[in-house]
């Protein structure tokens, strides 16, 4: 690690009730570290705090693979009353009377007589595939990302400040020179603007808690590690950017789905990637996450009857598990919106085509309405699906495995990243996007322009076992609470309502 820092992680990253966590750190010149953890959502209640000795420790070259190897400084039982939730862990040292301080993170799960009846599981997956701390993401060529290291700066915590947002929301930007120089200016990680805690996930919770809703709380990893813990919920939630998902995960959602549970996708780019997680350890959890996404074939499955856990795209021919069975859309059918130079200059908002839908009830709106474009709801990375107009609205084909049942109740244009409109252009012996997508989807090049169009897709639908799923088809849905946006609140407030 650099000069003069702090920094830490905790082990295990999800823990049970009564559970022990324990914190790994290494400080400049070995200086005792100021520890606070806090239970962060619409208050931010501190249940710990101490100063703990630690020691100087170096970052491993292959920390971003096999993790940093650090010893415990100290360990925490979980109390008994501490609930469910995102426990943020704040490190400080003093260097010459200025606080240096970074960040760390677990999650406590909930007891298995929990009261409530909504459950949301943290992106945590993706804050991993973005994290750059000690060498390479699986943006810059690694193909597994070790869980047992810090998270870079502006993954657990951001300042304020123009330009935080990756989605331009004050168009015309069209090379993000705004998110660009405030990652720059705050010392941020590059790939801070795409995920983490702090740009969707935590202000859903603020407005949730603050409206009264009681929400537990799990990381990714949990749906594969305890599928059973979510079978005494009503709803599950997935909020923001959940882009990488394992096959058990997959497996526990869907099989919630099909006994009658209902789920709220309110992301976007959902479920886009297939991960593998490995390296069991001591206590259980797996230390390492595997993506090798556009080197899928130098994946060990390639070619092997465990092919289906490919680390490539879900909707990709060879693993022929697409998304749409479960959200009911792709980010193979969407795109981008306000971001680089696709839709720079977009509505920000999803044109309503159905306004007698429930969803929309209270909320005013009518056909042609368009909601959120105040707050850019729709922005970044967005989902969507095949469909057609008959008598003026919109329809899914099926043809890309969207169920029959879906209702699509409002769009916005979005579009893949081509060689020219990238926002980090691909060498030139590389793919584009939008060339990648369309070879994974049709295995014959030449097919861009059937997906070369795309759209963001406010949709639901109804399983056979009568749940209900909602997919908000973006990954900021999120930004229409922060900028209470009265109508993005209702439609958020109708669907705990109904739902939970």
């Amino acid at each position: 690690m650099s000069f003069e820092t702090v920094a830490g992680y905790c082990w295990p990253q999800s823990v049970a009730p009564g559970g022990t966590v324990a914190l790994h750190l290494s400080s400049a010149g070995g200086r005792d570290v100021h520890v606070e953890i806090a239970r962060v959502g619409w208050r931010r209640e501190v249940v710990w705090s101490d100063t703990v000795p630690a020691g100087d420790h170096p970052t491993p070259r292959d920390a971003s693979a096999n993790g940093c190897g650090w010893p415990a400084a100290v360990t925490i039982d979980a109390q008994p009353d501490w609930r469910s939730g995102y426990y943020e862990v704040v490190l400080s040292i003093d260097v010459g009377g200025r606080a240096r301080r970074d960040h760390a993170f677990f999650v406590l799960r909930p007891p298995a007589d929990s009261p409530n009846t909504i459950l949301l599981q943290l992106a945590t997956n993706t804050w991993h595939a973005y994290n750059d701390f000690g060498g390479r993401n699986l943006y810059t060529g690694g193909t597994q990302s070790s869980l047992q290291r810090p998270m870079a700066r502006g993954y657990l915590w951001k300042p304020a400040g123009a330009g935080r947002r990756v989605a331009t929301v004050h168009p015309p930007d069209p090379d993000m020179n705004t998110h660009v120089g405030y990652l720059r200016l705050n010392r941020l990680s590059p790939y801070a603007g795409s995920a983490g805690w702090p740009d969707w996930e935590l202000p859903f919770l603020q407005w949730a808690e603050r409206e009264g809703y009681a929400i537990d709380v799990v990381a990714n990893a949990d749906l594969e590690d305890h599928p059973r813990l979510i079978d005494g919920y009503r709803l599950l939630l997935s909020v923001g950017h959940d882009e990488y998902w394992s096959g058990p995960m997959r497996d526990t959602v869907e099989a919630f789905i099909g006994r009658g549970g209902n789920v709220a996708f309110l992301s976007g780019n959902t479920a886009f990637w297939q991960v593998r997680l490995e390296d069991r350890t001591a206590q259980g959890p797996a230390a390492t996450m595997v993506g090798y996404k556009g080197m899928f074939k130098n994946d060990p499955v390639y070619g092997t009857e465990r092919q289906g856990e490919l680390t490539t795209i879900w909707s990709d021919v060879l693993v022929e598990r697409p998304e749409n069975l479960m959200t009911g859309v792709s980010f193979a059918r969407g795109g981008y919106h306000r971001i680089g130079k696709r839709a720079t200059n977009g509505a920000g908002g999803y044109t309503v085509h159905r306004a007698d839908h429930w969803l929309f009830d209270g909320t005013g709106l009518g056909y042609g309405d368009v909601l959120g474009a105040a707050s850019t709801i729709v922005g970044y990375e967005c989902d969507g699906c095949d469909f057609t107009y008959r008598d003026g609205l919109p329809y899914p084909t099926g043809s890309d495995g969207t169920p029959s049942t879906f209702e699509i109740l409002g769009t916005a244009p979005a579009a893949h990243f081509t060689r020219t409109t990238a926002a980090r252009p691909p060498r030139p012996d590389e793919p584009s996007e939008l060339e990648f997508i369309s070879s994974r989807l049709f295995v014959e090049r030449g097919h861009e322009h059937r997906i070369e169009h795309g759209h963001a897709v406010l949709v639901t639908y109804s399983s056979p076992a009568g749940g209900t799923v909602v997919t908000s088809g973006c990954t900021d849905w999120a930004h229409g609470l922060t900028g209470r946006d009265p109508q993005v609140e209702r439609i958020t407030a109708n669907i705990l309502d109904r739902l939970s």
